[in-house]
């Protein structure tokens, strides 16, 4: 999920703001769409339940569950921060209406939904950072 999150950090949300305004609310509108799908739900909310499992798993290894006890709490705050902030903006200029697509561009507050999309990459990051190293930790 990390690299999703910085995909959309370095590379599509850079390229969109570089278009107009009817550019931009089109080709958003068309990738919100095309990312809910079989592939990305799954790997989305399976990474905060497999690693809470993980978590659950390793209760008793003193060495491996703190780094994946703070791999589950990072990677929950990506998902608070979804459904709080990208989730309505991505559904309102999904839904929009308005032919005054400067105001819809405007109501999405692009330059909030990419701040937002920063704190979520780094988030996910550090929280691949701790499973890795969980892993590391990790004597059968």
């Amino acid at each position: 999920m990390a690299g999703v999150f910085w995909l959309y950090a370095h590379a599509i949300m850079p390229g969109l703001r570089r278009t107009d305004d009817r550019t931009f609310v089109g080709a958003f509108q068309a990738i919100d769409r095309a990312i809910i799908n079989p592939w990305f739900l799954p790997a989305f909310f399976g990474a905060l339940l497999l690693t809470g499992l993980a978590a659950a798993l390793h209760l008793s290894e003193g060495d491996v569950l703190p780094w994946t006890l703070a791999a589950f709490l990072l990677y929950l705050a990506v998902v608070a921060i979804t459904v709080r902030v990208h989730l309505p903006r991505n559904d309102g200029i999904k839904a929009a209406t308005d032919p005054d697509l400067a105001a819809v561009r405007a109501r999405f507050d692009e330059a909030g939904w990419a701040r937002w999309n920063v704190v979520r990459a780094l988030a996910s990051t550090a929280a691949l950072g701790c499973l890795a190293w969980a892993l590391a930790e990790y004597t059968p």
